[in-house]
């Protein structure tokens, strides 16, 4: 657990996040840190069903947040949660594409065009599960040209100039400096992001002190700056 002796060695948390949430779990680290300086956090950031296949698999953590509630539900009927998850935040899908938008791509309907290079999220990873619902909602069928573990490859391609678009969060779109789509009222797909304490890890306490940090009025705040959603 986290010691209140300062001159103690820290007690590492190790926190599994989905890589939509680098950039303000870095920020809700550095804070926590301030905060709780003997709890040093130590972030794995990878697609949520890569985060869960490595639970299951036996690795260590004591606090993990995915990006849909169907994966943390793979980790609550493997029992390694600790206590129920909680929902922290909320996401909105966007098309995705560079900065300047070149393409001149408006619509769900536009990613279907031949001259484009489009690619979303493997189906399993809550990003590509998010799309796939929200073209089927637009009626629209592309074409994946890769499918992508998470959303910071698919969008590190698009920043590279790769791919032409990509359907991913708004959030990803503003941490990487690329232009974020809305999608019509009609086909929006909202994402839902719970956080649990493991039982896997060798700091539980420390797990229980961040997940309470990610719900109080400095978290919420660090997380809305971000550009998510509170529920």
């Amino acid at each position: 657990m986290c010691s209140s002796d300062l001159n103690a060695h820290p007690t590492p948390v190790v926190i599994y996040a989905a890589a939509s949430l680098t950039a303000a779990f870095t920020d809700l680290g550095r804070a926590f840190a301030q905060r709780e300086p003997q709890c040093a956090p130590q972030f794995v950031w990878e697609g949520s069903p890569s985060l869960v296949l490595k639970l299951q698999q036996g690795s260590q953590a004591d606090v993990l947040a995915t990006a849909d509630q169907l994966n943390m539900q793979k980790v609550i009927d493997s029992k390694l949660t600790a206590a129920p998850p909680v929902e922290f935040a909320r996401n909105q899908l966007a098309i995705v594409v560079a900065q300047h938008n070149e393409k001149r791509i408006a619509t769900l309907a536009d990613l279907a065009r031949p001259d484009l290079k489009v690619a979303l999220c493997g189906p399993t990873v809550p990003a590509g599960h998010y799309a796939r619902e929200a073209l089927r909602k637009a009626h629209v069928q592309v074409q994946s040209v890769s499918d992508e573990t998470s959303v910071v490859a698919l969008c590190g391609k698009i920043r590279l100039g790769e791919l032409d678009a990509g359907i991913a969060y708004v959030t990803d779109a503003a941490s990487q400096g690329l232009t974020a789509i809305a999608l019509a009222p009609e086909h929006a797909v909202t994402a839902s992001y719970p956080i649990a304490v493991l039982t896997a890890g060798s700091n539980r306490a420390g797990g229980e002190r961040f997940v309470a940090f990610v719900g109080s009025a400095e978290g919420r705040r660090i997380l809305a700056h971000h550009g998510f959603a509170l529920p």
